[in-house]
């Protein structure tokens, strides 16, 4: 397949786990990428496996957190590729994430946490849809998770924040044909999430999920680039589970 013959995408946290391979899907697809990250010596090596598979793809360094350092990645990318059709909000603090309550995480921490995780989703689609309009429009793609819906702390809270925001900004967007999206995984083995979870807590939770296994990348790659795709023309402001049925929401 080659939905993304022609077209740019820039996904963010493309370093490693999901969005690594959210990068490799749409690059697979025709797709020029522009890996955005904070991590500059494993995106440039993303960048250069793809390009050695006869993918196109860049990376360029990013603090999501920071207006200027994202309006600074959308210049970038319409420099090197013309214009922005697709962009993935998939950075954030996670396996490095502290464990702590609500009530008592240290707040400059609370901060920081939510300035990446919630704000940093806004701060880069502020800084694409200009140019995503100007090309005619695009869509967008949410990192949420299924953890919206569960007690999870800070960390379920900046994604029930993610999924307000991507539906109000369907309604912001729609006039400038861009579509907002979010996908929301169930547990899913990466590295991030066997660093900052316990093992007896993920065996738990798989035992809770219908289709009793961990999601993989792949699993969530599919429907990412469906969501991203013309297959979903008309489909915006969604939340869409990949969580082998985790949460039911009627």
């Amino acid at each position: 397949m080659a939905r993304f013959e022609g077209r740019t995408a820039v996904v963010t946290g493309a370093a490693q786990g999901i969005g690594e391979a959210y990068a490799r899907g749409l690059a697979r697809e025709g797709a020029r990428v522009v890996l955005a990250d904070i991590d500059s010596e494993r995106g440039k090596a993303v960048a250069d496996a793809i390009g050695a598979e006869g993918g196109t793809a860049t990376f360029h360094h990013v603090d999501v957190a920071d207006p200027e350092s994202a309006a600074d990645l959308a210049d970038y990318t319409v420099t090197e590729f013309g214009g922005i059709d697709h962009l993935v909000n998939n950075a954030a603090i996670y396996g490095s994430m502290k464990l702590d309550l609500l009530l008592t995480v240290p707040w400059d921490y609370y901060k920081k946490f939510m300035s990446v995780n919630l704000d940093g989703a806004l701060n880069v689609t502020r800084a694409v849809w200009k140019p995503m309009s100007e090309n005619g429009g695009g869509s967008i793609v949410n990192q949420s998770s299924t953890a919206a819906w569960l007690y999870s702390g800070f960390y379920g809270l900046a994604k029930a924040g993610i999924n307000g925001l991507t539906q109000q900004l369907a309604t912001e967007l729609g006039g400038s044909n861009i579509r907002i999206n979010a996908l929301a995984p169930g547990p899913t083995d990466t590295e991030a999430t066997r660093s900052v979870t316990p093992q007896d807590m993920v065996a738990d939770m798989v035992e809770r999920i219908p289709i009793r296994r961990m999601g993989t990348v792949g699993d969530m790659v599919g429907a990412c680039l469906f969501l991203l795709s013309d297959d979903a023309a008309w489909i915006s402001g969604h939340i869409l589970n990949v969580d082998g049925g985790q949460i039911i929401r009627s």
